[in-house]
């Protein structure tokens, strides 16, 4: 109950400050020390001449020492913020916050319509390269904003949705093990010959971490398009979500992504070029608009705010709920 109402004011907080530049420039930010920490097992047990067993091997150890030691730190600082009272409560609040998602997230998808407008398709690419991996000079108009309203949609699933159902059931030691474990995934979970096997362990644990959000996701979405856009877009967002997410090469991210290809009644995913690999899919809502621009940003932005608002409203329910049964 007390985790519900500290995630409660770091949404809140999160949403109105989000991740100030300035604050990160005399200290990393937590991001950060999770990829060094990442960096720093990847360096000394990914070596050379290894067979694949034993480098999967090396990365299924590599990934328990970093959730274990992640758990350490979250259950040593729960236990010095609960001996330093209100101090320590509101310390944890900002904790949160920092490890939440909302308005940095929005921050720079805005930016990609913004870099559309103002320099065209240039500006576009330049902006959209900050939020995917994907090779923004293979890719349009309709291209950039198809690849900035995808990642909105998987990020406030992997960003926002499953760092706050983390931390609501487990507390600090359950956030920071999910964010180190999603930080490992980023940087060594790919199917390349580097990292195909060393990071096999940590690509499955987040695939099963993230499985509960993304489905949590993909129904905030839909009553967040309902708040927005009404009874008929939130309904197609469900049917879209229930029937396209299986397209997707993710077992979790299709569906936040065609629960909002469906609010908005566009198209997305379909082929793309990540490093040079090109990756063929279906398109998600194919019978969607494909043609579109920066206007389909505004509006998928404002159902990602109304889901986050959605979100929150389920945390402040379910606290006082539960403070109504004790």
């Amino acid at each position: 109950m007390y985790t519900l109402y500290v995630l409660l004011f770091a949404l809140v907080l999160d949403r109105a400050v989000g991740d100030p530049e300035n604050a990160w420039k005399t200290i990393p930010h937590p991001v950060v020390l999770f990829g060094k920490a990442v960096s720093f097992f990847e360096t000394h047990f990914n070596r050379k001449g290894l067979n694949d067993r034993d480098r999967r091997a090396y990365g299924m150890m590599a990934i328990l020492a970093l959730l274990i030691g992640s758990v350490i730190v979250g259950l040593a600082l729960a236990r010095l913020f609960a001996y330093a009272g209100i101090f320590g409560i509101l310390l944890e609040i900002v904790i949160v916050a920092v490890l939440l998602a909302q308005k940095s997230l929005a921050d720079h998808v805005f930016a990609v319509g913004q870099g559309l407008r103002k320099d065209g398709i240039a500006g576009g690419r330049k902006a959209v390269s900050m939020v995917v991996g994907r090779d923004p000079n293979l890719l349009d108009r309709a291209g950039v904003c198809r690849a900035a309203i995808e990642s909105l949609a998987e990020n406030f699933s992997d960003g926002v949705v499953a760092p706050a159902f983390y931390y609501a059931i487990f507390g600090l030691p359950g956030l920071i093990a999910y964010k180190m474990l999603n930080t490992a995934d980023s940087m060594i979970g790919h199917k390349t010959p580097r990292y195909r096997h060393f990071g096999w362990a940590s690509a499955r644990l987040d695939d099963l971490a993230n499985w509960p959000a993304a489905r949590l996701s993909a129904l905030f979405i839909a009553i967040g398009s309902w708040i927005r856009r009404g009874r008929p877009s939130a309904r197609k967002s469900a049917i879209v979500a229930l029937r396209d997410h299986g397209v997707h090469r993710s077992p979790n991210s299709g569906w936040p992504e065609s629960a909002m290809a469906g609010a908005l009644d566009i198209a997305l995913a379909g082929p793309r070029s990540y490093a040079g690999e090109q990756v063929m899919e279906p398109m998600q809502n194919s019978a969607g608009r494909k043609n579109i621009g920066p206007t389909d940003i505004d509006m998928a932005l404002e159902v990602f705010w109304a889901a986050c608002s959605v979100l929150a409203v389920v945390v402040a329910l379910t606290a006082l709920a539960m403070d109504a049964l004790l």
